[in-house]
């Protein structure tokens, strides 16, 4: 079977499984429920609440982006991190959360300082990156912890 992920539909919420080749190939995807089109290139949003199931419960690498709307550096990384889930779709999932939103996953995660890069592998925090650095530097600690593609 091939490797596949899994993408949460941000219309009605349902769990769709993708095949890691077809996101690779850029693929359009729709939710099998609704029909919405998974934008499985693209960062989501996560909160304390989906936090356990969206980044935890991953079976692919999480680049958690820890940011505030109010935060200069924050604001510079974003387009990166953007970059990356769009480089990087059916290897690495990217997630982004506003810590001034989400105060007990920035709590849980001893964020001091914004913007905060994790790198979250079955789980558990694998790398951490503190802020701003060029894609390159991100690109570098992020390929440490990514399979090889299927």
């Amino acid at each position: 079977m091939a490797a596949a992920t899994l993408i949460r539909c941000p219309s009605c919420g349902a769990t769709n499984r993708l095949s890691v080749d077809a996101i690779v190939l850029g693929r359009k995807a729709v939710c099998g429920r609704c029909k919405t089109p998974l934008a499985a290139a693209t960062p989501v949003t996560v909160s304390d609440a989906t936090f356990a199931a969206e980044v935890d419960r991953s079976p692919l690498p999480v680049l958690v982006d820890l940011w505030a709307p109010w935060c200069g550096p924050c604001r510079t990384v974003a387009p990166i991190v953007d970059q990356l889930a769009a480089e990087l779709a059916g290897r690495v999932r990217v997630a982004k959360m506003n810590v001034d939103d989400n105060p007990a996953t920035s709590s849980r995660f001893g964020v001091q300082s914004i913007p905060t890069l994790l790198v979250i592998k079955d789980g558990r925090e694998v790398d951490r990156i503190v802020g701003a650095q060029p894609k390159a530097a991100i690109l570098g600690r992020l390929e440490r912890h990514m399979s090889a593609p299927a």
